[in-house]
């Protein structure tokens, strides 16, 4: 038995997605066509065995959010819950707070997801690197270079035994080309750390504050606090993937997001991509060199011959409810999703 946890964060996180997260929170911000974390919860779904899957942030739980769920409970045929934490409480503090509702059941394991990256989510194979030599923490890690690793959280392994030995969040200067991919999986026994560094808040909240309450005992970061603190005692792993992946942290790199998944539709969701029909869209390839495609110029300023039919150019994804002229041209170029009239 298995579960996943999605951890989407809040409304005062993700300001950099701002002014897209005014209409749409950013969980559900649209990306290759669907909400944001509609890519976690589909690749949750597959994984043989999962039983629940658990959101867990501070977002106020609006229509918006409630439609989401009750739409997803339906279509994946699993129950699909959000927990509200009561204050910001950091990647760990909600996985702390919620311990009681993950380990319901008694589940083998369970995926920590953030919500704000886009993969293809290699989580089966994470499951069977687990089986076969289990461990509290197995991260998904990639590999970047040495300028791009300072962005995100830097791992140094045991080549042989793929054990963490080091773990530096954003670092300053170079540590490995190894980085942090924000997905994992952590058995049951992952959430004593968590207990560890909750207690230890609460003592050094104490000293300061004579009541014995102190809020930001909750607060817990996975990277700083378990991460970098357990490193190099045999407690964290790492898978590292050679497939899709990115942050998605701002509005530019959602569209670099939206141009990897429909990168995978052909694959796993060709339904969802615009196809040649009958008096319908003309499909081609914008590798393919050819004197009658016109150019990203001639299809910004309109200077080619009026089209009797859309003209598709790669894997592009056209919402139902658009209306699209027919003599547009809709191309996936670069990190753009472009649409000419």
């Amino acid at each position: 038995m298995l579960k996943a946890v999605i951890l989407i964060g809040g409304p005062q996180k993700g300001t950099r997605f701002r002014p897209l997260s005014f209409e749409v929170p950013k969980p559900l911000f649209p990306v290759a066509g669907v909400p944001m974390i509609q890519h976690h919860i589909e690749a949750c779904a597959q994984v043989a065995g999962m039983q629940e899957i658990l959101l867990i942030g501070f977002y106020q739980p609006d229509e918006p959010l409630t439609r989401f769920l009750e739409a997803a409970q339906q279509e994946f045929n699993l129950p699909i819950r959000y927990l509200q934490e009561f204050a910001p409480l950091g990647t760990g503090g909600g996985l702390y707070h919620f311990r009681d509702q993950i380990l319901a059941g008694g589940p083998e394991a369970f995926f920590v997801l953030n919500a704000d990256v886009c993969s293809d989510f290699p989580l089966s194979t994470m499951l069977d690197v687990h089986r076969h030599q289990p461990h509290p923490f197995l991260l998904l890690g990639t590999t970047a270079n040495r300028t791009q690793s300072l962005n995100y959280g830097c791992i140094v392994e045991n080549p042989q035994t793929h054990e963490v030995l080091h773990y530096v969040e954003k670092p300053s200067t170079f540590v490995s080309d190894i980085i942090n991919c924000g997905i994992y999986l952590f058995s049951p026994e992952a959430l004593k750390p968590l207990r560890d560094v909750f207690q230890r808040n609460q003592q050094d909240g104490q000293l300061e504050d004579s009541s014995g309450l102190w809020p930001g005992a909750g607060t817990i970061r996975l990277e700083q606090d378990v991460f970098s603190a357990l490193a190099g005692q045999g407690q964290i792993y790492v898978h590292l993937t050679d497939g899709i992946w990115s942050q998605i942290k701002s509005a530019g790199s959602a569209l670099y997001a939206s141009r990897l998944y429909l990168s995978q539709y052909q694959l796993t969701h060709p339904e969802r991509l615009a196809k040649h029909t009958p008096g319908g869209p003309r499909i081609r390839d914008p590798e393919v060199k050819s004197q009658s495609l016109p150019s990203l110029n001639q299809m910004w300023f309109g200077v080619f011959a009026p089209r009797s039919s859309l003209l598709l150019l790669g894997n592009v994804y056209i919402h139902p409810t658009a209306k699209v002229a027919p003599s547009a041209v809709a191309a996936a170029s670069g990190s753009l999703l472009r649409c000419s009239y």
